[in-house]
């Protein structure tokens, strides 16, 4: 019994990575009809944001949870700032072309991992973190280790606050009437560019998040870490639903459930196989994905 429980709050601390990848895709593509390949970059910048700022800012901080949030802080900014430079540089011109959208945003995920390797190079970096999120906590005889409850917690407040953002904000309520008719919002003196501005910086701090805590995860980051956990994400963003953030947050549970069950029942790597199985058999039996809607922007 404490085997399956230590599988399923770890599963879920899986999960909660990503779910925190994908909530930022699926924002971003649901209210701007973007599919963004470069999204892993955001995680990189959020990683090594964080990682850098630890070793050459705030390294004379003596306590480690100061040290760690503070330059958890510096690493959500940059993914932010880097995302929000993104969309006004590169994807702003594309609206309307979306194959030429896909094509840059593939073209600067890989150029980024070759320009992240070759500043710092291709070995793991770590950073100084509180020594209690590598302890553990007994939960029915099954020790689970305490960063898997900063993750779960963390995602689960960025759901929430992603669903207030954009049903209780003005912002929110321009960015989902841009999606529905932009002309007629900017005949009203709205920028919408503006608000899409921030989609993207929005979708970028998630993203940073999770470069963030998958640094806790991992033990370590590296320059294609962003890339390997975004294609869990993407399996995550189609089977809940291309745009639906509430259908990404429960098709992240079943997907790190499915991984971590398979991954110790079967053997280690089948859960990869069976997840992508998993996305065949959504594909074929609900092609939109478990919250069923098709969403996205009008350029």
């Amino acid at each position: 019994m404490s085997t399956f429980v230590l599988l399923t709050l770890t599963g879920f601390g899986l999960a909660a990575m990503y779910f925190l990848i994908a909530s930022g895709l699926s924002l971003i593509y649901g209210l701007m009809g973007v599919l963004n390949f470069a999204h892993g970059a955001f995680i990189t910048v959020g990683a090594y944001g964080t990682w850098w700022s630890s070793v050459h800012v705030f390294d004379g901080v003596h306590s480690d949870l100061w040290r760690w949030l503070a330059s958890s802080a510096v690493g959500l900014i940059c993914g932010g700032i880097f995302a929000a430079l993104v969309e006004l540089l590169l994807i702003r011109p594309l609206y309307s072309r979306h194959i030429e959208q896909v094509l840059v945003t593939v073209g600067l995920q890989l150029a980024f991992v070759a320009l992240v390797t070759g500043v710092w190079g291709p070995d793991p970096q770590t950073f100084v973190v509180p020594a209690w999120l590598h302890e553990t906590t007994d939960v029915g005889g099954a020790l689970i280790p305490n960063d898997r409850w900063v993750e779960i917690a963390t995602a689960a407040a960025v759901l929430g606050l992603l669903q207030l953002f954009l049903r209780k904000t003005r912002y929110g309520l321009i960015i989902r009437a841009g999606v529905e008719n932009r002309a007629m919002v900017q005949a009203l003196g709205i920028d919408v560019r503006k608000a899409f501005t921030l989609v993207f910086a929005i979708g970028g701090i998630a993203a940073a998040v999770a470069g963030v805590l998958g640094g806790v995860y991992f033990n370590s980051i590296q320059p294609d870490q962003g890339t390997s956990l975004l294609i869990f994400a993407f399996i995550v963003v189609v089977i809940g639903g291309l745009g639906s953030i509430g259908g990404s947050a429960v098709a992240a549970c079943l997907v790190g459930l499915v991984q971590q069950y398979t991954n110790y029942y079967a053997s280690s790597g089948i859960g990869d196989m069976v997840v992508v199985l998993l996305l065949g058999v959504v594909l074929l039996a609900r092609p939109r994905g478990l919250a069923g809607a098709v969403v996205g922007a009008r350029a």
